[in-house]
Parts: C-alpha cells; sequence; structure tokens
C-alpha cells in the first residue's frame, strides 16, 4: 500500500493514491497559518477509522442478511488537551443503521466484532485510547 502526497509552503496537500488515482486535500488550521482547505490530519483519521468499522459493519450485516437502507457513522474524538503531541485518548463511533424491521442485536454484534476484532485502522491504534460505541437503528 503507497500514498503519495505533494505540499505547498500554505500547508495545502494532496493525498493520492497511485493505485487507482483517487485524491484529497489535507489542510491546516488557520492557527498555524494555513487556510483550512482540506480536511486537517487528525479528521482524516477519525474518517479512516469510520471508513473501516463502516466497511466492515456493512459487510457483516449482508452475511446474516440483515436488510437496511443505510448507515450513517459519526466519530467524535477527544485528544489530551495543552499537549504537544495532543493524541485522541477517547474515540466515539456512533452508528446508526436505517431500515425497517432491521435487528438491532445483529447490528450490534457487528459493530462489536468489527470494532473488536476486524478493523486492521482500530486496532492500528494506541491501546491507551478508548473505543466507545453506540448504536441506533431508525426506521
Amino acid at each position: 500500500m503507497k500514498i503519495q502526497l505533494r505540499g505547498t509552503p500554505d500547508f495545502h496537500f494532496e493525498a493520492k493514491s497511485p493505485e487507482n488515482d483517487y485524491t484529497f486535500s489535507i489542510g491546516a488550521s488557520k492557527s498555524i497559518g494555513g487556510d483550512e482547505s482540506g480536511f486537517r490530519p487528525m479528521q482524516v483519521l477519525l474518517a479512516s477509522l469510520g471508513g473501516c468499522s463502516g466497511i466492515d459493519v456493512v459487510n457483516i450485516l449482508k452475511k446474516s442478511r440483515v436488510e437496511f437502507d443505510s448507515i450513517d457513522i459519526e466519530i467524535n474524538g477527544d485528544r489530551k488537551p495543552d499537549s504537544t503531541p495532543s493524541p485522541f485518548t477517547h474515540i466515539r463511533l456512533l452508528f446508526r443503521v436505517h431500515g425497517k424491521n432491521v435487528d438491532k442485536t445483529k447490528v450490534e454484534k457487528a459493530v462489536s466484532l468489527s470494532v473488536g476484532k476486524y478493523c486492521s485502522a482500530i486496532t492500528s491504534l494506541d491501546p491507551a485510547i478508548t473505543i466507545e460505541t453506540v448504536t441506533e437503528v431508525v426506521e
């Protein structure tokens, strides 16, 4: 796996996957001279956790024959205050599965399997980071 980044003096980076030419922007906060022109690196990290676990959850639900319309994932991260570096200390993932007659127990099991066993992004984190999950089913 390989990712390439090209940056400019104003803290703007373009990340690119040479495997498929997908790109996205990474930028810096105004507090250090950036212009907020893209995801900040810690936001990318949270998005990666949500994407990784979301793919797992969808895969597990499909294998469990759970029919649903969509899934929303909201990720919130708390960071160590007044610290450099300022790593995450607590991450909360809210999984909201939409659909009629969705079995919440199966959703909870899928989330638990993803976060506790299958999601490579989450298992790559420092074990000191507390990971909290919440599941909701919306008809």
